[in-house]
């Protein structure tokens, strides 16, 4: 049986008259694939924001492993755990793919801020072992050929998976992609889904938004559906594409819900 990693109960967002999220329940597995679908404007970003502590909730509450953590900063969520991407690459020019992936592991630092102030061997240490890892990840994503390269000259569908590799650099319990599928070609997004699911194998729970039906249907063991900032919906992909309120929401997409 999986173990939920992540839930959320009642979770409201309001941005002064207007409800964004409206008392959201969503709970996600170590190991499980999640995948949340909605309309524009259906709340999804902003759920994604909550979860990793860039929004502080109106009400309701996150557990992270039965430990609440709304309410906290972004960075002490992030050094819980919780890594996000988002929906546009947002490298740090100017360095290396390498060190782009580096920067990710401060979220979850092994050596204190007077080590690597003083050049202490345990700052030393975490330096060597922060680039091992870091080229382990960029292998994973396929990006080994391009270790070197500066970020801006990768391409957009490269860009993605460096962004994906950066996420895995914080030793995530939970990840949260937003649109990863967006813009790539048909092999660019083979090759993400492949990534998404050997991550979710080593029981890291992954939270994922997409507007790319063919991407994640086949990809998400559970899909929950947002409209209104409400969620109307959630079950297996096929579950989800037969329910008569999620059918309404995406009456201008039914193609994409037919042919997933």
């Amino acid at each position: 049986m999986t173990t939920t990693l992540l839930a959320t109960r009642g979770l409201t967002r309001r941005f002064g008259g207007l409800t964004a999220v409206s008392s959201v329940d969503l709970d996600v597995g170590a190991g499980e694939i999640v995948g949340m679908i909605g309309p524009n404007g259906a709340g999804k970003s902003t759920l994604f924001n909550m979860i990793a502590g860039a929004l502080v909730p109106t009400s309701g509450s996150i557990e992270l492993d039965g430990v609440r953590v709304d309410g906290l900063a972004p960075h002490a969520i992030a050094a819980r755990g919780v890594m996000r991407t988002f929906q546009h690459n947002r490298p740090f020019a100017g360095m290396s793919v390498v060190e782009n992936v580096m920067i990710g592991m401060q979220a979850r630092p092994q050596s204190s801020l007077l080590d690597i102030i003083a050049g202490t061997r345990a700052a030393a240490r975490f330096e060597t072992e922060s680039q091992a890892r870091a080229r382990e990840l960029i292998d994973f994503v396929g990006l080994g050929d391009w270790i070197g390269a500066e970020v801006t000259t990768l391409s957009f569908g490269q860009g993605r998976l460096l962004e994906i590799a950066r996420a895995l650099a914080g030793s995530p319990r939970l990840i949260m992609l937003d649109e990863p599928a967006a813009g790539l070609t048909a092999a660019e997004c083979d090759r993400v889904a492949a990534i998404v699911r050997e991550i979710a194998g080593r029981g890291v729970a992954v939270l994922v938004i997409e507007h790319d039906m063919r991407f994640l249907m086949p990809l998400a063991e559970r899909v929950a559906v947002l409209n209104f900032g409400q969620l109307i919906a959630t079950g297996t992909p096929a579950q989800v594409q037969a329910h008569p309120q999620v059918v309404e929401a995406y009456l201008g997409d039914l193609g994409a819900l037919a042919d997933a």
